[in-house]
């Protein structure tokens, strides 16, 4: 599976823009430090929300594709079509474990929330990867937005699957670890 064409719809000069109205602040010149962009981040005000990014991923397995049509906020998805009539190949003849190619556009906000669910261990492996590498790919053109995009023991400061009143405990363990707990000091260092 591969990442591929993604870009930033529209950027952070939007972001403070936003920011500024909501303050009744008129805009002011300066590109917003990476410390300012953390702090909109982590601090999740809907200006964040302005910041659009797109991406495809070429040879993702359908079931992973359901995955991700379930996020609905902030995000719009596009799976390529298995019609019989479109590809020629009768859809009743595909197996879950066919490969597809899906694009997606999603703001900042909603990256923050489908990051929280499908980087967390308990979620499929290839889902994960597949989000891995979507963040992967942002940390290369945007690294305060990758950065928080975290499992949502990570966002929360505990583990929400480790609960005395579920009937089972299904958390994955991470949260006991030392590695767990330096990410969720980075994570928390704005």
């Amino acid at each position: 599976m591969i990442v591929s064409k993604l870009g930033q719809l529209t950027g952070w000069d939007i972001v403070k823009e936003a920011a500024l109205d909501a303050i009744g602040k008129k805009p002011i010149t300066p590109q917003p430090t990476s410390e300012w962009k953390r702090y909109m981040l982590i601090a999740e005000h809907s200006p964040i929300r302005m910041l659009q990014y797109k991406w495809r991923w070429e040879a993702i397995k359908t079931w992973v594709t359901t995955h991700f049509v379930r996020h609905h906020e902030g995000a719009e998805k596009f799976v390529s079509t298995q019609r019989t009539d479109r590809t020629g190949v009768s859809r009743d003849e595909l197996p879950q474990g066919s490969l597809n190619s899906m694009s997606m556009t999603a703001n900042a906000q909603s990256l923050i929330n489908i990051s929280r669910v499908r980087l967390c261990r308990r979620a499929s492996l290839e889902t994960r990867q597949a989000w891995e590498a979507v963040r992967d790919e942002i940390a290369g053109i945007d690294p305060e937005m990758a950065r928080a995009m975290v499992p949502n023991c990570i966002y929360r400061g505990f583990c929400p699957e480790r609960s005395k009143i579920a009937t089972q405990d299904h958390c994955c363990g991470y949260c006991d670890t030392d590695e767990y707990r330096k990410a969720l000091t980075a994570y928390r260092d704005v």
